[in-house]
């Protein structure tokens, strides 16, 4: 998805590069997607697949794969980006973090090895040739306009931004560990070769990006290698990983991302508390104070001071320093006898507490006399 600009590397905070306004297309003739319309746009881009029929079958439920053998498409893929045009992009003012990440996966883990502040594309060519890592350049559609004009279309089309990322990884490779996102993902393979494993997903239409460990995402239910040309659709939540067979050339591809934050949940946050928001601006009645201590009982009213007492410290109240302020103790329901007992008694002893195990008992009074509110005698 479109990335906020960040501080570059000497701490001062840059705009955006202006975009390179040249029109690139596949052998010297006409894009073989069809540019007219968003609608004629996303029909091409499946193609053969049927919109109907994607949406109906693949969208938010499964992934899909293109693979196709056309060379017309092949060479208009390469032209959407190529390692070879890091050099002149570089020169250009890039930034880590920002620009540009760098990034390898070793034994099941992301390593990355950016530097510090401006991106020197020889630097960039010695990691990448040298330590075998992958260059993840972000949003390059600010400088490639043929990618400008897909995703301008694709954000009419969805009603939703639509981002994207260039990965290009070395043979024998591989730049991330397992994962899912957030965001419904279609990849354009645009130079070389890659080996992609699919699995099952632990979260459905994951609402958050995560890392998942090999051991507990089981077999691939889904293994292939894309060639330039092809196209691979998958929903978010998707586990997935990918790495440049050996021996062969290095691998670069486009992910393009939508829909992120796009579910019904997320438009009912945001449509309801700005309907409540406004209407609060109107009516005094919602913003007088809900009655105090609203819908405590007895009990959990007890249960509450406890919880608070940990909490507020005056010294760091409210200023939102997470480093030195606590976050309480919370217990289940199953402990509300016992703490019914140690509240209302001067003197108790633990074997007489309200719980099932001695264990049970003894993590109870060990947590709340860590605290300070209770004395062991």
């Amino acid at each position: 998805m479109p990335k906020k600009v960040k501080p570059a590397g000497d701490g001062k905070e840059e705009g955006p590069v202006p975009c390179k306004q040249v029109k690139v297309e596949a052998a010297g003739g006409p894009s073989p997607l069809n540019l007219d319309s968003p609608s004629g746009l996303f029909e091409s881009l499946i193609s053969p697949i049927k919109t109907e029929t994607f949406f109906k079958e693949f969208w938010e439920q499964k992934p899909l794969l293109i693979q196709r053998d056309d060379p017309v498409l092949a060479t208009y893929y390469r032209s959407l980006f190529r390692l070879s045009d890091l050099k002149s992009l570089c020169s250009r003012g890039m930034y880590y973090g920002r620009d540009v990440n760098v990034c390898r996966c070793v034994n099941g883990k992301k390593k990355v090895l950016n530097k510090d502040g401006k991106v020197h594309f020889l630097q960039l060519r010695k990691d990448f040739d040298q330590k075998r890592a992958t260059i993840q350049f972000h949003q390059p559609q600010r400088f490639k306009h043929e990618l400008w004009r897909i995703q301008e279309k694709l954000e009419c089309y969805f009603g939703s931004l639509v981002g994207s990322n260039v990965y290009i990884t070395p043979a024998g490779s591989q730049g991330l560990p397992p994962h899912y996102d957030d965001v419904e993902v279609f990849i354009l393979q645009l130079e070389g070769e890659k080996h992609w494993r699919l699995y099952h997903p632990t979260v459905p239409l994951a609402r958050e990006y995560s890392l998942e460990a090999e051991d507990r995402i089981g077999r691939p239910a889904h293994e292939f290698t894309l060639k330039p040309g092809d196209l691979l659709y998958f929903p978010r939540g998707t586990i997935h990983q990918a790495d440049t067979p050996s021996g062969l050339a290095h691998s670069t591809h486009v992910t393009i991302s939508t829909y992120q934050s796009s579910s019904w949940g997320d438009f009912l946050l945001d449509t309801v508390s700005g309907l409540v928001f406004d209407t609060a601006k109107a009516d005094v009645e919602l913003r007088a104070g809900i009655p105090r201590q609203l819908l405590l009982d007895e009990t959990r009213e007890k249960m509450v001071y406890i919880y608070h007492s940990l909490k507020n410290r005056r010294e760091t109240h409210m200023m939102g320093n997470e480093e030195t302020e606590s976050h309480g103790l919370r217990f289940p329901l199953s402990h509300i006898d016992a703490l019914k007992q140690i509240w209302n008694s001067s003197a108790i002893s633990v074997k007489d507490l309200k719980l099932t195990t001695d264990e049970e008992k003894q993590s109870l009074v060990l947590s709340l006399w860590t605290e300070c509110l209770i004395q062991v005698v």
